[in-house]
């Protein structure tokens, strides 16, 4: 099922014991080549056994990417479930860890920002990043751990649907769905003093800050 804007939920628990080089992956993301796509990203970077895992979300707008934000997490995701979230609507889109916002990408569009405006799908999905997801890539999967099993439970999707192969999602913007209402334009205070404290005290990584990479930062990160 396709859908243009909405709340969906998963409970995601991670592979136990030495797990580097596995992510575990809850994303939404459209149709289209890997350079022209939209896609919302949860991915959890799998470590070695008693070394935390790293919490890696990304936005793709029409492009490829390259928005990566890291989390240390304040829990350990392999000791139990735990709720993912992701808030899409014309405003902004969320993200979320048990309630609490990790992520917030403003709809800047009308400064020239691209924003994901294409139907997208749901997955769910365990695989093979040892090139790239811990270390750097320089710590690759113990395969004598092997099998990594990842679980999912309590999937709720409160979204509105889009045809099959339709590009029209312009009616998924009705305030009849509760996700566009006013109160979801934007945080509240209590959820944007949470926002604030999980980017002082927990975030490790913003695309928004790496020079070496973006010696101009992305228009969105100026404003």
């Amino acid at each position: 099922m396709d859908y243009g804007s909405g709340f969906f939920h998963l409970r995601i628990k991670v592979p136990g014991n030495d797990s580097a080089g596995v992510v575990t992956a809850y994303y939404m993301s459209s149709q289209g080549s890997s350079s022209r796509h939209d896609e919302l990203d949860f991915e959890l970077l799998g470590n070695r056994e008693e070394k935390p895992y790293i919490l890696q979300t990304n936005v793709f707008a029409d492009d490829g990417g390259n928005r990566e934000q890291k989390l240390k997490l304040w829990f350990d995701p392999r000791q139990d479930f735990h709720d993912y979230q992701i808030l899409w609507n014309q405003h902004h889109i969320v993200f979320f860890v048990d309630n609490i916002p990790i992520r917030v990408f403003k709809n800047m569009s009308n400064i020239g920002v691209s924003y994901p405006t294409k139907p997208m799908q749901i997955h769910a999905s365990l695989w093979d990043g040892d090139s790239w997801a811990t270390d750097g890539g320089r710590t690759k999967i113990n395969w004598s751990s092997a099998p990594f099993k990842a679980y999912f439970q309590g999937f709720d999707v409160k979204g509105c649907e889009v045809l099959q192969n339709s590009s029209d999602i312009q009616h998924c913007d009705s305030d009849k769905y509760q996700w566009n209402t006013p109160s979801f334009w934007q945080l509240d205070p209590v959820r944007q003093r949470q926002y604030e404290d999980v980017k002082t005290r927990y975030m490790i990584y913003d695309y928004c800050t790496d020079r070496k990479r973006n010696p101009t930062p992305p228009l969105e990160c100026q404003h």
